[in-house]
């Protein structure tokens, strides 16, 4: 009779560290609300889930780049309202001294209120920028990673010739077609003024257009990624109920465990103890 040799403890140990390892990997995935802790626990879903995650932080980036775009183009906008308060500053004087009743003092009010303020207007086209991109006096373009990948459409290219008043304010800023030294003069003074409003007009319409995709691309963005971060998610993050569940199962098992190794152990001795006594 072999009585040296306990195979009920050996397989309560068995099972006992099978129930230890749950035990362990439920506590884990509680404490840190993963379903995936290493790549052991499902290698395909966490290949999925990095790629996701790229996408994610991609995506965020992507709104980033996108919302200082949005703040570049409020700033040239800023200065090109600025500008347009001038023109219509200097449209208004140009249309005064139309008026034959002004005398030379009068014309040479206008006339020095028109040199500074045709000064003002070329210190806005030179002057404004966005963290050293000149925005106002720029014909090149300014690209925006407006994605999360490298295809065509995750750029968006800004024309900054669209917003030069340095060149299409030009017979502006050099003042060499505002005249008011005579009322005809000034007549043709309010229509170069008059075109130069228009211009700057259509360069503010123009910033409104790209503000306008830049706010719908964000919004296209956010959609993205509220739905890849639910995907990524359900992938990822642990079930906690069930996994509750488990903890506690296993809980249970592996003190069960410990009480029956403990009689297993008992169980020998026992055996040796009635020999003895026989």
């Amino acid at each position: 009779m072999i009585i040296a040799h306990n195979l009920n403890a050996a397989k309560i140990l068995y099972y006992s560290n099978i129930n230890e390892k749950y035990f362990n990997e439920a506590s884990l995935k509680l404490s840190s609300g993963l379903r995936i802790n290493s790549a052991k626990d499902d290698p395909a879903g966490l290949g999925i889930s990095e790629r996701m995650k790229a996408q994610i932080r991609g995506l965020n980036a992507s709104k980033r780049n996108l919302e200082d775009g949005f703040s570049m183009l409020q700033t040239a906008e800023g200065g090109l309202n600025e500008a347009e308060n001038i023109l219509q500053r200097m449209n208004e004087l140009a249309v005064q001294a139309a008026n034959g009743t002004n005398c030379s003092l009068d014309r040479n009010s206008i006339k020095d209120e028109l040199k500074q303020l045709e000064d003002e207007v070329k210190h806005i086209s030179v002057s404004i920028n966005f963290n050293g991109i000149d925005l106002l006096s720029a014909s090149s373009h300014v690209t925006i990673q407006g994605g999360p990948n490298s295809s065509p459409c995750d750029f968006l290219n800004i024309d900054m010739s669209y917003f030069n008043i340095g060149r299409s304010l030009a017979d502006i800023i050099n003042g060499t077609k505002i005249n008011v030294d005579t009322p005809q003069n000034a007549k043709s003074s309010i229509s170069v003024i008059q075109q130069a409003i228009n211009s700057v007009s259509r360069s503010r319409a123009e910033i409104g257009s790209y503000e306008n995709r830049i706010d719908f691309r964000i919004n296209n963005l956010e959609n993205e990624e509220c739905n890849l971060t639910s995907s990524y998610s359900r992938i990822t993050d642990v079930d906690m109920a069930e996994e509750t569940m488990e903890y506690f199962k296993y809980s249970i098992l592996s003190k069960a465990s410990d009480i029956l190794m403990a009689q297993a152990l008992q169980e020998p001795k026992q055996v040796l103890k009635l020999l003895q006594m026989s």
